[in-house]
């Protein structure tokens, strides 16, 4: 059976193993083992706090388990907040108009002008899948068990989340967007700057990146084509948010110019159709057919969701097999919440 469950110290070797095979672009997962260690500690002080009545510094990052195997093959998380510590740059796409009635002439110029617009908010992150399960609806679990843990403890995040989506560069760490407008100001490869933000260095933005708009059309053509498109790989993953009612508001990453999609908490589809219910424990009728849930537990420390099919839609409660149970670390009359799958999953 597929588990999501918070990532604990025992995991370190796997998550390095997972950080190795996630590609150029991925700044959430780096394979440096001190830096893993100290998100593995960081996840495990958030996921054990207690009464959080507002979000700070929290890292809720997570593993899909296999518990067939006992391997780890995958990882999604939520950042409480980010930009607090660390400065959160991002561009916008808007424009700038110039005019002159004596000629005539009147040009909507589009603009990317830097800005920390998303500072303070929480952030969706760090969702990657090893690619011999990417099937059986592992991608939607590991995607959407965030929105099960956020409905359930909405006090620990902020009104509107947002997710930062990897952005186009080719096999070798080349990003268009790079070499046409960031290496002029920083001189260093995008791999070396990808490097530095993944370690939390970003002082090096404040100082080199220009404050002025830069006008988009004053690119090269394939860095005006990249602006707002994400990595092959990242695709999937961003139609599993627009699934959930994500948008993309012209926010797109400085270094690559992938999009930025936000919403907010209340409007994500997983969060607003999903209830509680009580669990019971039996041999559930209509099992292994029909339509796919999302179920998981109302625990904070040792969280737990799954995805399991039925024919039967659960009303009240809801009859799950012992190892069903089991998994999600709980007992019959315990409260489980759950969502039936969007029909395009």
């Amino acid at each position: 059976m597929m588990v999501i469950r918070p990532i604990n110290q025992n995991d370190l070797k796997s998550l390095y193993r997972l950080a190795e095979k996630t590609g150029i672009g991925f700044t959430s997962l780096v394979a440096n083992e001190a830096t893993l260690q100290k998100k593995i500690n960081g996840a495990v002080r958030s996921f054990c706090k207690e009464n959080v009545s507002s979000p700070t510094d929290e890292d809720y990052l997570m593993v899909l388990e296999d518990t067939t195997t006992g391997d780890i093959v995958g990882t999604c998380g939520i950042l409480a907040t980010v930009g607090l510590e660390e400065p959160f740059y991002s561009y916008h796409l808007g424009t700038i108009t110039h005019a002159s009635r004596e000629l005539g002439v009147h040009n909507a110029v589009p603009t990317l002008i830097l800005n920390n617009d998303f500072t303070g908010f929480s952030e969706i992150c760090t969702l990657f899948l090893e690619e011999n399960y990417r099937h059986s609806k592992n991608g939607q679990l590991l995607s959407k068990a965030r929105f099960m843990f956020m409905a359930q403890f909405p006090e620990r995040f902020t009104e509107k989340v947002f997710a930062e989506m990897r952005g186009v560069s080719d096999e070798n760490g080349v990003s268009p967007l790079w070499e046409s407008l960031g290496r002029h100001f920083f001189s260093i490869d995008f791999v070396q700057a990808d490097e530095l933000t993944s370690q939390g260095n970003k002082q090096f933005i404040a100082e080199l990146m220009p404050n002025n708009p830069v006008y988009v059309n004053l690119l090269p053509k394939e860095a005006r084509d990249v602006l707002g498109q994400v990595h092959t790989n990242t695709a999937p993953a961003r139609r599993l948010l627009e699934q959930e009612g994500f948008r993309y508001e012209n926010y797109v990453d400085i270094f690559d110019g992938g999009p930025s999609l936000e919403a907010r908490v209340q409007d994500i589809r997983a969060v607003r159709d999903s209830r509680l219910c009580l669990a019971n424990i039996g041999q559930p009728k209509g099992a292994g057919e029909g339509s796919y849930y999302l179920v998981s537990n109302a625990k904070v420390t040792d969280f737990r969701c799954i995805l399991i099919q039925s024919s039967i839609p659960p009303d009240t409660a809801m009859t799950l097999t012992q190892e069903e149970a089991d998994n999600l670390c709980i007992k019959t009359e315990d409260s489980i919440r759950i969502v039936e799958l969007s029909s395009n999953s």
